[in-house]
């Protein structure tokens, strides 16, 4: 379905005394890589909290295959993996500027009423924003 791309320099605080990219920050760079899918839709996490929607995530899976190092710059992969319902899935692929595979991962999230505390369908705009991404 749809992507987005982003890349960025991983700095000296994102890794350990070896230089290698501590684990925990891969969670990071998918929020990244989903926060920038968004934009790219033309609405924000923040528009959708403001709206009374918010989006926790509910999985998380990582594989990793090669390490990412200090000073690489890297490249996030985001990809829609099915149209949304009442959660919203994307697949995950990293690599580095050399286009060698570093992680591929992916995450499930549940559109959540903020008030009800409820999970709720995926808001109609947003649905309507994907299927024309999705046409062009």
């Amino acid at each position: 379905m749809t992507f987005n791309e982003i890349s960025f320099r991983i700095r000296y605080s994102e890794t350990d005394q070896m230089g290698v990219v501590y684990h925990g920050n891969y969670a990071q760079f998918f929020e990244m890589g989903r926060v920038e899918w968004l934009r790219q839709l033309g609405t924000s996490y923040k528009e959708m909290e403001e709206d009374g929607v918010m989006l926790p995530v509910i999985h998380l899976d990582i594989d990793f295959k090669k390490p990412a190092k200090y000073d690489d710059l890297i490249t996030v992969r985001t990809t829609l993996k099915n149209t949304p319902s009442v959660r919203i899935e994307f697949d995950f692929v990293i690599r580095n500027e050399k286009e060698e595979l570093l992680v591929t991962g992916n995450t499930v999230l549940v559109f959540m009423d903020m008030k009800k505390n409820r999970p709720i369908k995926c808001p109609e705009n947003l649905l309507t924003k994907i299927e024309a991404l999705a046409q062009d």
